[in-house]
């Protein structure tokens, strides 16, 4: 069973389990299922929000890949759904007898600083916004029960309404382009989450060596890539010149938002992700700039144009 899997991410790896042959179970409560993206799926109605809802939802489940989160709105809404909804679901998982659960979480559970190359055990996680506190509480009741917790950085792809786009509006606020800006970034297209994804749900017992993995390609993109292959991309117009992270931070000292985002892009946010590649014997793609370049006509089609 997959849930969120009319999400961003979800949505990709109910085509990557599909791909797989597996017998698809999908649980929603809001969105209705496009008979096109998984037609032979059983769909079961059920609310994280509503506990009472999630009765029954597991029977016949053998494995459970959760992917629906709450991002952004209240306190409240974040506790209910990602915390207390997520502690719910894993009862009714293991009242159900489903055998394994895996689920999608961030490495935004490890709030602000500095990350170089760190693997899951070397960090602890500080998270500082509702969404990531309560994801962290849904983390915790996934691995009392046993499963497996996925930390991705950037996601991008198809269905991306935050990563991209929240990088045209910085550029948009910067006015400016990066001069060498080495930092670097991990990242992970859409579709090989879901390889990851599926990948953990299915994998013979025994054969892992973790419970938390993060999920990124294993070789992080620089800021300045990044930055330049989305302007390019977005067709931002030219800046007259290159500005450092100092004259940046400058510009956007009025602007507590983007100043925000510059922060997360002055410092390295490199998270190892080699063991999950490893223990799944996967190979991972091209990387970032190959991967973006599949897909930026999607971009520009659909949420970058005026």
């Amino acid at each position: 069973m997959i849930t969120g899997g009319t999400g961003f991410v979800g949505s990709h790896v109910v085509q990557q389990a599909r791909l797989r042959g597996a017998a698809l179970t999908l649980m929603s409560h809001r969105r209705p299922v496009p008979p096109a993206a998984a037609p032979e799926a059983r769909v079961v109605r059920a609310d994280l929000a509503d506990p009472g809802s999630l009765g029954g939802a597991c029977e016949g489940v053998d494995v459970l890949v959760h992917c629906a989160s709450q991002i952004g709105g209240t306190p409240e809404d974040n506790e209910n759904v990602n915390a207390r909804g997520t502690e719910a679901l894993v009862a009714e998982a293991r009242r159900a007898g489903v055998s394994r659960i895996v689920y999608l979480s961030t490495a935004s559970v490890y709030g602000r600083g500095s990350f170089r190359g760190a693997l899951p055990e070397q960090l602890a996680p500080a998270p500082e916004s509702p969404t990531s506190r309560s994801r962290l509480a849904a983390e915790d009741a996934v691995l009392a029960a046993g499963g497996i917790v996925l930390r991705p950085h950037l996601v991008y792809g198809r269905g991306d309404a935050w990563v991209v786009p929240g990088l045209v509006r910085f550029l948009r606020a910067l006015r400016g382009a990066a001069a060498g800006w080495n930092t670097r970034i991990s990242a992970i297209s859409a579709p090989e989450l879901a390889t990851l994804l599926v990948g953990l749900a299915l994998i013979p017992p025994g054969r892992l060596t973790a419970s938390v993995y993060h999920a990124a390609h294993p070789r992080p993109v620089t800021a300045a890539t990044l930055l330049d292959t989305v302007a390019d991309c977005a067709q931002l117009p030219r800046a007259a010149g290159r500005l450092t992270l100092a004259e940046a931070r400058e510009r956007l000292a009025r602007d507590a938002w983007a100043a925000h985002r510059l922060d997360m892009l002055a410092t390295d946010h490199w998270f190892e992700s080699a063991p999950v590649w490893a223990d799944l014997g996967q190979r991972p793609g091209p990387g970032f700039e190959e991967e973006f370049a599949k897909i930026r006509t999607w971009y520009r089609d659909s949420i970058l144009a005026p």
